[in-house]
């Protein structure tokens, strides 16, 4: 299996009968997932009450993330563009309800019903264009949007992600905030380059606000300290605050060009031996708004 399949084709063709199978009946996928799911549900960091939690598993394949949340006591919601990766999921009889649907077009999820959302290894998806009409910020910006929605105030999302570079984590992070979250990349292991793993943690919601985002674990399997953050290469917490983007105030064309500018134009054209009105108290008055 390729390790980037978003760059050979459309989710919904590469993951046919025949892959979707080979990626179920993966002992090494399925510990994978497994390890990724439990690190997701840990930086949820849900209510410990013992009561179970309503979760939305976006790009939950086959079910493979989806057992982890049901071993876990809660209940779930798998979203997938996979019809194969799906069926696959009816036959192992997960726990979840499953919907067929493309998360690029908004998740048709009734608002403030959901207590958190995971993802493994599917959002980078959005950033690719499939189709002509395909348009990754608006992709991006349709799903966040629906997913801000969908989740209760103060509920949090974690996205296991793969940025293929630092301009496509910019993207997907910028689309989160514009939708109105706050949070931020948890990096797991950032001095590996096999184990290191990214996690977009987000939270929305009023309690957003001052929520923090958590530590990136290292080599052993500790809480990075503070000093791993100063650069891109060894980063492990960057924290984005929300930010809207202020609208760009309109420039005043008629700055200058008060009574002294006109009595000065008018001296200019006089030299030159134009006819010039003469002066009075109307030169330079400003006209009521009717005019």
């Amino acid at each position: 299996m390729a390790s980037r399949p978003e760059v050979i084709a459309p989710p919904e063709i590469f993951y046919d009968d025949s892959e979707a199978r080979k990626y179920t009946s993966s002992s090494r996928i399925v510990q994978i997932q497994a390890t990724l799911s439990e690190r997701a549900l840990e930086l949820l960091a849900l209510p410990e009450d013992d009561i179970p939690k309503l979760l939305l598993d976006i790009g939950c394949g086959s079910g493979l993330s989806g057992e982890t949340l049901t071993e876990n006591g809660h209940h779930w919601i798998g979203l997938d563009i996979s019809a194969s990766m799906l069926n696959v999921a009816l036959e192992r009889e997960v726990e979840g309800d499953l919907l067929l649907g493309d998360m690029g077009q908004g998740l048709g999820v009734r608002p403030g019903v959901i207590d958190g959302a995971i993802s493994i290894s599917a959002v980078q998806w959005l950033c690719n264009a499939d189709k002509s009409s395909h348009n990754p910020r608006l992709r991006l910006k349709a799903f966040f949007t629906s997913l801000y929605k969908c989740l209760s105030n103060g509920a949090r999302a974690v996205f296991q992600v793969y940025p293929e570079n630092i301009d496509q984590r910019e993207l997907i992070l910028n689309a989160a905030m514009h939708a109105g979250f706050a949070g931020g990349i948890v990096v797991d292991f950032p001095h590996s380059s096999k184990r290191r793993k990214e996690f977009l943690v987000l939270t929305c919601g009023q309690r957003s606000v001052n929520s923090s985002v958590s530590k990136g674990k290292n080599e052993d399997g500790e809480s990075c300290s503070e000093e791993d953050s100063e650069d891109e290469e060894n980063q492990t917490v960057c924290i984005s605050d929300r930010h809207r983007p202020r609208k760009k105030q309109k420039k005043n064309n008629k700055s200058g060009k008060g009574k002294e500018w006109i009595l000065r134009k008018k001296e200019q054209m006089r030299r030159r031996g134009n006819a010039v009105p003469q002066d009075s108290k109307y030169t330079g008055r400003k006209r009521k708004d009717r005019f």
